[in-house]
């Protein structure tokens, strides 16, 4: 069976297969849409356990808004940034790195204040001449303490005017092949002023790029600037810290694979960046440059620590988005990243971790095609929620665990994506035997029953259900002899029959009624099986009137339409509905059954219509159908009768008309008369009844309804019943001989 199925459904599988292939070669491809939705789900795993705040030696030294309403509007003298970097060392800072470039000679020196007031005296210029530069007081202080100085990239257009510079080296060995084609490169190198740059031990570039959604999620901590290779600002500073030696980028056939410094590796992807695990931002890193100056710092505050030097002032605009969701100053990501590389809890995703997923992605769809066309559609959706989750909690788990970055988006999305083609496939393969099953039963069975069997082909087995239904009958009155206009031809009192047929189904499928047979010039229908019609029995009676309706504009049609001098009978018909439960489905025997109904029920509805012409109405509806409608539409109860086959009694009605009819008061007045000639009726007053009756009859003609053959039963009842002997028995309840 299994390998039928898969013969059959090779065209569903195909069109699988080349979904997971297209899919598989967006993710080679990787737009940024793609790369986007797998980093968002990285950012998610940090918020959702972000990392702890734990005490490291790492500090920010952070030139905030105090300190620039406290020391003096940016940039401060350079004495004023020598003063600074001295006390860090008084504290007892192992180094101290300068988020900052001072690529510009500081305005403030004494020669450049002499040469810019031409208005001094030259007593008071060659003073200040004689003194030495402010940038010679910082350089002093970047001599005698372990100090890396800042440096960026922008395209500054130096290389492109031919202008020739020196790119001071840092010490570094390569282990492996030549790391160059893999590292990021950047065009030039904004530095230090040289003589800073000459006095400082170490200097690193704080250039980190966002992604492409403008989250700074990767640091690089080795580049190339200028052909020259540089460690980051971080971790220049951890070098310069534990004394300075060479470091190393270890490569492979993947690309960069870590970076030795002070003595530890440090893993990177291919292009040596890292991934940085954030935790939330914390005031206990941050020490404030005006306390520093001021001398209050606590002591031992700084003592051991490895000092970062940068700005949180709003005005100075150095803050960068995170995957925690709130902006950070650009300093606490370098400290945050020193912080990840001291404790050994940066985030990991092997180079190979792309063809990982590709597989992975495969093999998940892959099962999904094979397994998608022998499974319900319930099991295979629980069956794709279930792999989805266990990949998707994989993945999670692998953060918590490991620290490694598994993308979850791509096989999840890729998995769900085959899931609904193959469901599509399946649905339109369903649909196309469920039209087999409406060719083959529609001009048997009604539309709504065709409908039941192609959703569930169990509808196919003997068996019912109970249930409350609306049940209608009607028949033709007169059929013989409107037959005898015909008898020489047959053909066109079938095409007359098919066409007063088609005018009596239309009002009962428009209100969601199901034509249980046509019997001859009679109609048997339902309504709430086997689809469920809550107000089953005001459809049935809005049907039954339209019906009625209907037949009449049919007559008109025809008569209007006649040809010949031979008379045209017009067509009356009797409606009878009623409501109860009923026992529906599909009785009869193995090989050959219907979907019907049975019960008490349909029984009183089709006795029911045999008393239309005897009660000289169109359409009489039984007591249930009355209670339900009542006030809705226009009742006239018209005789508590037991019909053949019954001992209990029934209430039944006459249904006259809408609700327009039933609000009218002159209704109200009829129906009135009519309650209170059966309650004389019923008690034996005979002299009053036939006075309401004769009341009825002019009421009813005001309103143009025909009661005169009703009213003439009655008059006629009780002029037989006058003449016999007074009944003590008489309870006015009339038995019906006939069906």
């Amino acid at each position: 069976m299994a390998l039928w199925k898969a013969r059959k459904l090779s065209w569903s599988r195909l069109s699988g297969f080349l979904l997971v292939f297209a899919l598989l070669t967006l993710r080679i491809v990787d737009p940024i849409f793609v790369e986007r939705l797998r980093l968002q789900a990285f950012d998610q795993f940090q918020r959702l356990n972000p990392r702890e705040i734990a005490p490291f030696p790492v500090a920010i030294l952070d030139i905030d808004d105090r300190s620039l309403s406290e020391v003096g509007q940016w940039p401060w003298p350079r004495t004023t940034i020598a003063e600074l970097t001295d006390r860090v060392f008084q504290e007892g800072a192992a180094a101290m790195a300068y988020d900052i470039v001072f690529s510009e000679p500081d305005r403030l020196s004494p020669n450049a204040i002499a040469a810019d007031n031409p208005g001094i005296s030259s007593e008071i210029r060659s003073q200040l001449m004689q003194l030495p530069s402010n940038d010679t007081v910082l350089a002093q202080s970047f001599s005698r303490n372990r100090v890396v100085l800042g440096e960026t990239s922008v395209r500054s257009g130096l290389q492109a005017s031919g202008v020739e510079r020196e790119i001071q080296k840092v010490p570094h060995a390569i282990i492996g092949p030549d790391p160059r084609p893999y590292m990021l490169k950047f065009p030039e190198l904004v530095q230090n002023l040289p003589i800073l740059n000459e006095a400082a031990p170490g200097r690193g570039v704080f250039t980190v790029l966002p992604d492409a959604d403008g989250i700074y999620r990767r640091v690089p901590i080795v580049m190339m600037v200028e052909g020259a290779l540089r460690l980051s600002l971080s971790l220049e500073l951890l070098r310069i810290a534990t004394g300075g030696d060479a470091f190393a980028v270890r490569t492979n056939d993947a690309g960069i694979d870590g970076v030795v410094v002070a003595g530890q590796v440090i893993k990177t992807q291919g292009d040596g960046t890292v991934w940085t695990r954030f935790s939330a931002s914390s005031s206990n890193r941050f020490v404030s440059a005006a306390d520093l100056l001021q001398g209050k710092v606590p002591q031992n505050r700084l003592a051991g620590h490895l000092v970062l030097v940068g700005t949180s002032a709003i005005g100075l605009e150095d803050f960068r988005a995170t995957p925690l969701g709130v902006p950070m100053a650009g300093v606490e990501i370098h400290a945050q990243l020193l912080e990840n590389v001291l404790a050994g809890t940066l985030l990991k995703r092997e180079n190979i971790a792309d063809g990982k997923e590709l597989l992975t992605a495969a093999a998940m769809t892959i099962l999904v095609i094979a397994l998608a066309p022998m499974l319900h559609a319930g099991v295979l959706i629980i069956s794709t929620l279930v792999l989805v989750s266990a990949y998707g909690i994989y993945s999670y788990l692998m953060f918590l665990w490991q620290s490694q970055l598994v993308d979850p988006t791509f096989p999840i999305v890729a998995t769900m994506l085959t899931v609904m083609l193959m469901s599509s496939t399946n649905y339109l393969r369903e649909e196309r035997r469920r039209n087999r099953i409406r060719n083959a039963f529609g001009q048997y069975v009604t539309p709504a029953l065709v409908a039941q069997l192609a959703d569930s082909m169990d509808a196919l087995k003997l068996g019912g259900e109970r249930r409350d239904l609306s049940v209608l009958f009607s028949d033709v009155r007169g059929f013989t002899t409107i037959s005898e206009e015909f008898r020489d031809d047959p053909q066109g009192l079938t095409k007359l029959m098919n066409e007063m047929l088609t005018v009596m189904s239309e009002p009962i499928l428009k209100s969601g009624g199901t034509i249980d047979k046509f019997m001859g010039d009679a109609v048997m229908a339902f309504w709430n099986a086997p689809l469920e019609t809550k107000d089953h029995p005001r459809a049935s009676c809005r049907a039954a009137l339209e019906m009625v309706r209907a037949v009449e504009e049919f007559n008109r049609n025809r008569m209007a339409n006649q040809v010949g001098k031979e008379p045209v009978h017009p067509i009356h018909m009797g409606v009878a509905v009623n409501s109860g439960p009923c026992f529906v489905g599909n009785m009869g025997s193995n090989s050959r059954f219907d979907y019907t109904a049975l019960g008490d029920t349909v029984n009183v509805a089709s006795r029911l219509e045999g008393q239309t012409k005897h009660y000289g109405m169109s359409i009489i509806i039984g007591e249930r159908t009355a209670q339900i409608v009542d006030g809705e539409f226009a009742l006239l109860e018209l005789d508590l009768i037991r019909v053949k086959g019954k001992h209990e009694p029934e209430r039944i009605f006459g249904l006259m008309g809408g609700e327009r009819l039933a609000g009218s008061d002159e209704f109200k007045t009829l129906s009135a008369t009519s309650a209170e000639m059966l309650t004389a009726y019923r008690t034996g007053q005979w002299q009053k009844a036939l006075e309401l009756i004769a009341a009825m009859e002019r009421q009813a003609a005001r309103l143009d309804l025909d009661l005169h053959d009703y009213c003439a039963l009655f008059s006629g009842r009780i002029a037989r019943q006058s003449e016999l002997p007074e009944d003590p028995d008489w309870d006015g309840i009339f038995d019906a001989s006939e069906k």
